[in-house]
């Protein structure tokens, strides 16, 4: 993957920006407190800006608080498609309202299983916490590359930020 001059020296810039530039910087992104992750990154040298960027692109597939309209889309796909995978969520949900399901209940329970989901696998990226004995060794973790594929920092924990990174500040 080439990577152009212009994006190299902003991710070396990145690294070199100090509190003020970091706090500018999160606040641009939408943190909730730009200061106090702005602060753990210069201070603590914890890469709280990948850790934040990856977890506010990853609520982006949460549905977002009272917009149901997803479920007709899911209808809709299933409907045009009805062997597709996934399609069966798109027929249950059609059967849930036609029995008098409230839209706002089923958008409520998919939003917090989707919420869980995002925590469970954010926890996950940690490395696993028991495996078969043969698997001892085995494990991963969430890493920030640079643009020739070296790690910079790893991205640790991620599962403690995920309610401070929700968009709506529901949770």
């Amino acid at each position: 993957m080439r990577v152009s001059i212009a994006a190299r020296l902003a991710r070396r810039h990145l690294d070199d920006m100090n509190l003020e530039e970091l706090t500018a910087l999160f606040r641009k992104l939408g943190a909730e407190d730009p200061e106090g992750w702005a602060r753990s990154q210069h201070n603590e040298g914890i890469d709280q800006l990948a850790r934040f960027v990856f977890l506010r692109e990853a609520w982006k597939f949460v549905v977002p608080p009272g917009d149901s309209s997803w479920i007709d889309n899911v209808i809709a796909n299933a409907k045009m498609r009805p062997s597709d995978p996934g399609s069966r969520v798109g027929q249950a949900l059609e059967r849930l309202l036609a029995l008098g399901a409230d839209r706002k209940d089923l958008h409520e329970v998919v939003r917090d299983m989707q919420h869980e989901l995002l925590f469970s696998l954010c926890y996950l990226l940690d490395g696993p916490d028991e495996l078969e004995p043969e698997l001892a060794d085995l494990s991963w973790q969430l890493v920030r590359i640079d643009e020739d594929g070296e790690i910079v920092s790893t991205i640790d924990s991620l599962h403690e930020s995920v309610l401070e990174t929700d968009p709506a500040g529901e949770w």
